[in-house]
């Protein structure tokens, strides 16, 4: 689903996002104020479910940002996109309102400092732990709880010309995090490579860039 603010691949059988991505990058920073007005997303086929925020009530589960709300606050209606139910996962709350957050807040903190990020975050297993215990799905088993949340981020300075200057020495951080409530809080403690992600979720990363710069970046963990 290709959307002004961010593109996703939805899973109608999960009921939540395989993926989503964005970029982030000082054009989609500003002060517009938090909308919180999640809705259904009514762009999904015809046929197929439309979660509803009453979907997670008292599940113990968060109704989870993959793309951030606060990576979208330019103006209103941008932030607004990102209540979209088709951008929310299950999310124990430790995990959204701690690890994950603090992982989100310094993707800007590098924006601020003259960097743009590209970001794809997802989900993939079953089975999570939030503040009423371990459950697979929530809303009567409509809805899956994902087992692993992931985040992958190519960091580059601002420029044009993005992909091509991607090269060996670019900073990738991927990080694979257990959707629990005992999750550490500290979010480098979950960096791992973007092969590793590969391998744990079937998906090709970074598949644009050079293969032999690929085969350098994907294989590096991050370490700053």
């Amino acid at each position: 689903m290709i959307k002004p603010q961010y593109v996703l691949s939805y899973n109608n059988t999960k009921r939540h996002a395989n993926w989503v991505g964005w970029t982030l990058n000082p054009a989609w920073i500003g002060t517009a104020a938090r909308q919180d007005d999640f809705r259904p997303d009514n762009t999904l086929p015809a046929g197929w479910y439309q979660v509803k925020p009453s979907d997670y009530t008292n599940s113990g589960f968060d109704r989870g940002h993959l793309c951030p709300s606060a990576d979208r606050d330019i103006d209103i209606p941008t932030n607004s996109s990102t209540f979209l139910m088709t951008n929310m996962i299950p999310q124990a709350p430790n995990n959204n309102r701690n690890t994950w957050a603090d992982l989100e807040t310094y993707c800007r903190t590098l924006v601020a400092q003259g960097n743009e990020c590209y970001i794809y975050a997802g989900t993939y297993g079953q089975g999570g732990t939030g503040s009423n215990g371990s459950a697979n799905t929530v809303a009567a088993g409509k809805v899956n709880i994902p087992a692993q949340t992931w985040k992958i981020i190519v960091v580059l300075s601002q420029g044009n010309d993005d992909l091509k200057r991607v090269n060996s020495s670019t900073r990738v951080i991927a990080v694979d995090m257990p959707n629990t409530q005992t999750i550490n809080t500290d979010w480098r403690s979950y960096r791992t490579t973007v092969r590793n992600l590969e391998s744990k979720t079937g998906y090709n990363f970074l598949s644009r860039v050079p293969q032999e710069i690929q085969n350098i970046i994907e294989n590096a963990q991050d370490t700053l």
